[in-house]
């Protein structure tokens, strides 16, 4: 299965942000369940201060258990 064009994109911006040190992790609130989540963001800046753009959360618990590895 071939990853999305934008997803490859949007990852290569988180590498860029992590190499330049860039990256910031934020306490936020899930818009659905209102559950605190751990976002992982990359900073960035405009005229009115910093920008913070969410890529993903850390997952609660055992991420092992949560996900599949794709199939061979």
């Amino acid at each position: 299965m071939a990853i999305p064009r934008t997803f490859r994109r949007n990852f290569d911006t988180l590498k860029r942000a992590a190499r330049d040190g860039h990256l910031a992790l934020l306490e936020c609130t899930c818009a659905v369940t209102g559950e605190r989540r751990y976002v992982i963001c990359a900073v960035g800046h405009d005229e009115k201060g910093f920008v913070f753009t969410p890529f993903g959360h850390l997952h609660e618990g055992n991420p092992f258990e949560a996900y599949l590895p794709p199939a061979s």
